[in-house]
């Protein structure tokens, strides 16, 4: 699409994220960009409204990215004659206004999966974007609506034994091979559930590169 070729030709771009998951969402775009990782502390956020929740962390991660954008990392690489997008973006996963984000342990796991089990749940992805350039941001969010069939113990810990819930939002990835067959339906974007919701990140990018 010419906005996306438009926005590679005449910004750099930062990924506040280091998780796989949103990379490669990311570069399914045909975007080239940077990464960090936000080192923030989601646990000191105190909020109980799940979109406000989100959209907080989202637009932290994106502030800790601009406030320490000469790290080494980025110094060898960028063109400083170019302009600046940072993306930012938290994924949390709700049921009955809980806020569930990734597992303490293996056993907390197993409880999230366990309440989880044979019920509806809601996934919220909050997004921030950054036009350094123009001093700009905007902060959106997205929500997906995900039911689970009923799980058996066994099942819940086979997938607890691969290791892949110990870093997700709700215990489960819907990508995974066994995250995948737990989902029964979903309702709204499946991007968003992966961690970036990609049609709300364009509709953003169109906006605050006008």
């Amino acid at each position: 699409m010419n906005l996306l070729k438009n926005i590679q030709n005449n910004y750099k771009i930062i990924l506040a994220s280091k998780s796989p998951r949103r990379i490669n969402l990311l570069k399914s775009l045909g975007l080239d960009f940077e990464t960090i990782s936000a080192n923030i502390d989601e646990e000191a956020l105190q909020e109980k409204k799940p979109s406000l929740y989100c959209r907080k962390l989202a637009i932290s991660k994106a502030r800790f990215v601009q406030e320490n954008f000469n790290c080494k990392e980025l110094v060898s690489k960028e063109n400083f004659s170019r302009k600046k997008l940072i993306i930012a973006a938290d994924t949390i996963v709700v049921l009955e206004n809980e806020i569930i984000n990734k597992p303490q342990n293996e056993i907390d796991a197993f409880n999230i999966l366990k309440k989880l089990s044979d019920r509806n749940h809601f996934v919220y992805t909050g997004i921030a974007v950054i036009n350094l350039a123009k001093n700009r941001h905007i902060i959106d969010f997205k929500r997906t609506t995900v039911s689970f069939r009923n799980l058996s113990d066994s099942e819940i810990w086979d997938y607890i034994n691969t290791g892949s819930p110990m870093d997700k939002a709700g215990a489960y990835g819907i990508q995974d091979d066994y995250g995948a067959v737990f989902v029964k339906k979903i309702n709204g974007c499946y991007n968003n559930v992966i961690g970036l919701p990609l049609e709300l990140l364009f509709q953003n990018l169109k906006k605050i590169t006008r």
